[in-house]
């Protein structure tokens, strides 16, 4: 229920405005923009499901692009509608209120440039109907982002910033951890999970990346709070962010890819 989220959106914004919120979103911005270059200047048409408060939207509202979020927290869409205003972009921006698995005909009717898969997979235990749901909204040639929490950074986070080598042991064969933002369970997956989903899907060019590879690993946060120290480990995680072996072990992957093929040239 939408509840929790809306209730927790001061949170939400806290966490945004933190360093390692700011570099989620930078880094995501920076992989995708590069994917995006292949389908020429735009503008786009670009859908993204579960986008919450537009954190990802904006971004590509600034750019010239079309987006309509999908979401079911009336208040995170209104934050959103509120950040695009603010903006000056909220003329490209559409809200819809739905559940990502019950979408309209105004949604499903169209297909997009770009799906954005960010914010979802998390909070649900098979990540399949999600996966393939995002992919059908893609034309033919066009770009599919998901993003998720990586498992395999759960022990090591454990190990290096707990230093608690007893519940890292114990996280190497666990699929959940406790999202403290909305105070509810997350399920974590891994990109050689959902790898295989997209491909039965019909994406191709399938990219791994990685977001906050370093970070997360980095115990002294307030360190980041520096914007030297900020500046110098921004510039360090975006050339990791597609650097493997990096990626495997980063907080979040991105897995970016293209649906079905391009029209045929005349």
């Amino acid at each position: 229920m939408p509840g929790p989220f809306d209730a927790a959106l001061d949170s939400w914004r806290v966490w945004q405005e933190s360093p390692w919120g700011q570099l989620r979103y930078r880094l995501a911005e920076f992989n995708l923009q590069r994917r995006l270059e292949e389908l020429g200047p735009g503008p786009l048409r670009v859908l993204d499901l579960a986008g919450a408060d537009g954190g990802d939207a904006l971004p590509l509202l600034r750019r010239g692009h079309h987006v309509t979020i999908a979401d079911f927290s009336p208040g995170m869409l209104a934050a959103a509608r509120e950040r695009a205003e603010r903006d000056g972009t909220g003329e490209r921006l559409v809200t819809v209120e739905a559940d990502v698995f019950e979408l309209p005909g105004a949604v499903t009717g169209s297909r997009y440039d770009v799906v954005l898969c960010h914010n979802l997979l998390q909070y649900l235990d098979d990540p399949a109907p999600a996966v393939r749901t995002a992919a059908s909204l893609v034309r033919d040639g066009g770009v599919l982002s998901v993003m998720a929490l990586n498992r395999h950074a759960a022990a090591l986070g454990l190990a290096v910033r707990s230093l608690d080598p007893a519940a890292a042991l114990d996280a190497l064969d666990r699929r959940t951890t406790h999202g403290e933002t909305f105070a509810t369970e997350l399920t974590l997956h891994t990109a050689e999970e959902i790898t295989p989903l997209l491909a039965e899907s019909g994406c191709t060019g399938i990219e791994h990346c990685g977001i906050r590879n370093v970070n997360d690993h980095i115990v002294d946060d307030s360190r980041k709070h520096d914007p030297d120290f900020f500046s110098a480990l921004e510039a360090l995680e975006l050339a990791m962010t597609d650097r493997h072996p990096y990626p495997h072990t980063a907080k979040i992957f991105q897995l970016l890819a293209r649906v079905g093929e391009p029209p045929a040239t005349p």
